[in-house]
């Protein structure tokens, strides 16, 4: 075992959380040579505890490319989790993005492969409905754009396999069109949408990325249209990315 100041550790353990953030972190499927090389392990040492972790469904590994990405199961361990932590550091941020914008601030998080509300904060005077808990319509709202739009295209197609549904007049059921709005919010770092949902509630909204830049989280501000007109969207947006950065660099 190696020793840190009152307290004492398993080195395999140690040794298998390493392997296990050194894949999380990565942009791409890496091998386990240069895994061991990153974390400072003998090649064999390496693989046994990848073959362990690869058995708990914590990594898989391609057997074409014997490349190792993250496992099925991590995805269900994000799934259970309950955020407390996560909002408790969000918080401030979100705070002071709704004192400057003067509109409700959400923060929905990734939870089996869609998008649900886990905290929510009104403006000072403001009244908003709260979403907390709800799934988010993916095509239909700026949260939802901004997650498929981090997403690699063959994952999207999944989720928008059954077609896109409409609410209101403005909802974008074309794909082709979704797609270039897609294509804008990686551009501009945020998403926009006016009353697609729900015809008198307009938002903006940024992601909140990992190291491998797949969205983790996503900030929106959002109001009824008479307070957030269209104009307003793109300074609102870009307020919500700066947000979204800020959370960012609380995780690291």
């Amino acid at each position: 075992m190696t020793e840190q100041p009152g307290l004492r550790t398993i080195q395999s353990v140690d040794r298998a959380a390493a392997l296990l953030k050194a894949v999380a972190n990565s942009r791409q499927p890496v091998t386990v040579v240069e895994l061991a090389a990153q974390c400072g392990l003998n090649r064999s040492t390496a693989w046994r505890l990848l073959a362990t972790l690869a058995a708990q469904g914590l990594v898989d590994r391609d057997p074409v490319t014997q490349r190792y990405s993250v496992g099925y199961a991590i995805f269900q361990l994000a799934a259970a989790g309950d955020h407390d932590a996560f909002v408790r550091r969000a918080h401030p941020v979100l705070e002071q993005l709704a004192g400057e914008t003067g509109e409700t601030v959400s923060l929905a998080v990734t939870k089996s492969f869609s998008l649900v509300y886990v905290h929510q904060v009104d403006a000072p005077t403001i009244m908003s409905p709260n979403w907390l808990g709800r799934e988010v319509a993916l095509h239909a709202t700026s949260s939802g754009k901004a997650f498929l739009a981090w997403l690699p295209k063959e994952e999207r197609d999944v989720l928008l396999a059954r077609g896109l549904e409409r609410f209101t007049d403005t909802t974008v059921t074309d794909r082709e069109q979704l797609e270039e709005e897609l294509v804008a919010a990686r551009r501009d770092g945020f998403s926009v949408c006016a009353g697609e949902l729900e015809e008198t509630l307009y938002g903006a909204s940024a992601p909140v990325l990992n190291d491998r830049e797949r969205p983790i989280a996503i900030v929106s501000v959002w109001g009824p249209n008479h307070r957030v007109p269209a104009e307003r969207l793109p300074a609102i947006g870009l307020r919500a990315r700066t947000a979204a950065a800020e959370i960012e660099a609380l995780l690291t």
